[in-house]
């Protein structure tokens, strides 16, 4: 890759939601020790990104602040709830016009959905792309899901910069800390900000420049009464099963009185984030993806 954009300062964001632990305690880790982050090629930044909330042991105070960052939102002056300004906040300090603008971002989350390991871009960068490829080499456990269309490119934290992913690890219970994922994604910490300083010395290593995606298609909601409460649950036999195929017939949900609700769609698909518990909010089940290789 000819250098076209070095990169000059690395933001790595934990806590974004207070109650995902690894990323809050692997800020915490860094800023104890911060030569376990440093790279001779660029700055590196941390930032525990809501700590109101983790002191809280929630998600968040008023809001999501991780769907914050829209152009649209960060420069409306009528939103003032605790998140709204912590963006805003956050913006003012890393993003394109800020004080200290990063070239790069890191955003780290886990879920209590079984997604593993799993490497989240939002557009189809080529930098972000051999990223991927490139920690999908180094790990062949690590999954890549590119959300797509689903908006987490324009009001996500990462979305501030051009080039940056996310780590979401799980299935870790929120408030808790899972040590084997902790060490997960501090390896792959190390592995990105490694990748990222040859890159700037343009000695980049050979790996293949083949990459396996799991593609946003579309959320689905659970089934729900007239009076819109819920009426069934993750079918037993999805339950844990992100990322495996789910075919024409194949149980989806299970209603409160046992009937079995199947996947009608005539095409294969892969679901992510099934039974995410931030989600029952936000009316999301699972996200459907497809999956696709392709060669960068």
């Amino acid at each position: 890759m000819k250098l076209n954009n070095p990169i000059n300062r690395v933001l790595i964001a934990g806590g974004t939601h207070g109650n995902e632990f690894t990323g809050v305690y692997l800020i915490k880790l860094f800023e104890q020790f911060p030569e376990l982050i440093r790279r001779s090629t660029f700055e590196t930044i941390t930032l525990l990104a809501n700590n109101q909330a983790f002191l809280a042991g929630r998600r968040y105070i008023d809001k999501d602040l991780n769907r914050g960052f829209s152009r649209a939102d960060l420069e409306d002056v009528t939103l003032s709830s605790y998140e709204d300004l912590r963006a805003k906040e956050i913006d003012y300090l890393f993003g394109e016009n800020g004080k200290t603008p990063v070239d790069f971002i890191l955003d780290l989350h886990s879920t209590t959905a079984n997604m593993g390991v799993t490497i989240i871009i939002d557009n189809d960068e080529l930098f972000n792309l051999q990223l991927a490829a490139y920690l999908s080499y180094v790990n062949p456990e690590i999954k890549v899901y590119s959300s797509g269309n689903s908006g987490r490119g324009q009001n996500a934290l990462r979305s501030l910069s051009k080039f940056g992913v996310a780590i979401e690890v799980g299935s870790v219970p929120q408030g808790v800390l899972n040590a084997n994922f902790f060490l997960n994604t501090k390896a792959i910490i190390y592995a990105i900000l490694d990748y990222l300083a040859l890159y700037n010395q343009e000695h980049l290593p050979s790996f293949p420049k083949n990459l396996l995606l799991y593609e946003y298609m579309e959320a689905i909601d659970y089934p729900r009464n007239e009076q819109g409460q819920i009426n069934a649950m993750i079918h037993p036999q999805l339950q844990f099963k992100d990322y495996e195929a789910l075919n024409l017939g194949d149980p989806l949900f299970l209603t409160f009185d046992e009937q079995t609700i199947s996947y009608t769609a005539n095409s294969t698909t892969y679901p992510v984030f099934i039974n995410e518990a931030a989600y029952y909010e936000k009316g999301i089940a699972m996200c459907l993806t497809q999956k696709r290789q392709i060669t960068i």
